[in-house]
């Protein structure tokens, strides 16, 4: 059994297509070092990758993939912490100036964190004892009896955005550089079925899309999640 032949044949079009238009950059990036400007925490699922999504090259995103886009709270207790470890490089070490907490729709980890009764995947359940970090939110929602089920899984998808940004407040070294203004701290929902992307206000935490030019926010939000209040839909 050899290598993928699919992954092997993309490789070839990459280094006959993309690198090279792009040499002089990656060479740039090899002598130079990365200096990415956006750390992105995404979902592992295969459908919502950060640089497609915002068409970036290169050098552009430190991306942390793991399921269900989270962030565990800061716990420095020895034990192994990937997403804290990557954070730490991205804040200490690159010094990258944004954080975006992007959630998809159509989460299967969110699907999961909202049948906490459903069979363990394995006899360790990583995926299970993982989204126990959503347990408190989707036990709440999952009580809400006027959602649907759909209305509630996108609920939680976003509800699990503001939660992964309330645990990355709990690290001081971003606590501290955002009340600074070195950081800012963002989120974002990607619909899969449409490719619409659904930005985080701020200081109400709702979802709503950006316009056309990138400038300001049309549409009212689907769910208003901070309150747990839900849009009739049209």
């Amino acid at each position: 059994m050899g290598f993928p032949d699919i992954l092997l044949r993309g490789y070839r079009n990459f280094m006959e297509r993309r690198f090279i238009h792009e040499r002089c950059r990656y060479r740039t990036l090899a002598e130079d070092g990365q200096a990415p400007h956006t750390l992105v925490i995404a979902c592992c699922d295969s459908r919502s990758a950060p640089e497609t999504i915002f068409d970036c090259g290169p050098g552009e995103l430190f991306v942390v993939r793991n399921v269900a886009n989270m962030v565990p709270p800061y716990e420095p207790d020895g034990h192994f912490h990937a997403t804290s470890a990557a954070l730490e490089y991205a804040i200490q070490v690159l010094k990258i100036e944004n954080i975006v907490v992007m959630g998809h729709g159509r989460c299967g980890g969110i699907k999961a964190a909202l049948d906490p009764a459903a069979e363990p995947l394995s006899p360790g359940d990583f995926i299970g004892r993982w989204m126990a970090l959503l347990q408190p939110a989707a036990a709440q929602i999952k009580g809400t009896h006027l959602m649907t089920q759909g209305e509630r899984q996108t609920a939680l998808e976003r509800v699990s955005i503001r939660n992964s940004i309330n645990n990355l407040r709990t690290f001081p070294y971003v606590r501290a550089l955002e009340e600074q203004g070195k950081v800012r701290v963002h989120g974002a929902w990607f619909d899969i079925s449409t490719g619409e992307l659904w930005v985080m206000d701020d200081r109400t935490g709702d979802f709503r899309r950006p316009d056309a030019d990138g400038i300001g926010m049309t549409e009212e939000p689907l769910l208003n999640t901070a309150s747990g209040r839900v849009r009739a839909s049209a």
